[in-house]
């Protein structure tokens, strides 16, 4: 699993710490100086981290790779990327999106976390990609579109995407940025700042 919107380390480095890949308590050392737990995934650091990411648009590219490599192998497992608006600004994504179907490479499945911002503004103000999912339909993609916030759509794609034979799959994810929260709900003010500690306080007494 590649997480290529590596600026979502959060809440992989949560997952992966309720995996028992390392203790949960060191999970309060986010961000500090000497910490494992960068902002951005680092594979030569963190025990489960299966790709550094950060340098957005990079991540569907190692996918390929991987998903190359088990085929090459003869393997059975499934390789995941987690991709984000703003990398569908970047050329190499799309360069990649092509290999990948003129491959037919199967056993790769990317997810789009499409909440329509990225990091100075909306996706549309920025550079607008529309239509997103007519566009990776072209790209000879198998397309799904889900509710990124339902746990059982995203496991009925994957599923779904699991039967899709000769074709990589796309799952786009619609999302809210900051779901859940009424004062982070569509607010790109949040995308890269931390909250105050009685921002945090109201959160989670919203998130409960």
């Amino acid at each position: 699993m590649i997480l290529s919107k590596g600026h979502a380390s959060p809440a992989l480095y949560a997952a992966l710490a309720e995996a028992g890949y390392f203790d949960p308590k060191t999970l309060t050392d986010f961000r500090k100086l000497g910490s494992p737990l960068q902002g951005h995934p680092d594979r030569r650091r963190l025990p489960g981290v299966e790709a550094s990411t950060g340098s957005l648009g990079q991540g569907l590219s190692m996918g390929i790779g991987m998903a190359l490599a088990r085929r090459l192998d003869k393997k059975s497992y499934y390789t995941y990327v987690i991709t984000s608006d703003g990398e569908m600004n970047e050329g190499q994504t799309w360069e990649a999106a092509a290999m990948a179907a003129h491959h037919k490479i199967d056993h790769l499945i990317a997810f789009l976390d499409y909440n329509k911002y990225q990091l100075d503004d909306s996706t549309k103000n920025i550079c607008d990609m529309e239509p997103v999912v007519d566009k990776w339909k072209a790209f000879r993609w198998h397309t799904f579109e889900i509710d990124g916030h339902d746990v059982k759509q995203i496991l009925h794609a994957v599923e779904q995407a699991k039967k899709i034979k000769g074709q990589p799959v796309m799952i786009i994810a619609h999302t809210v940025k900051g779901k859940g929260v009424s004062f982070m709900e569509g607010n790109n003010a949040f995308h890269g700042v931390a909250p105050t500690a009685d921002e945090v306080k109201k959160a989670l007494e919203e998130l409960r």
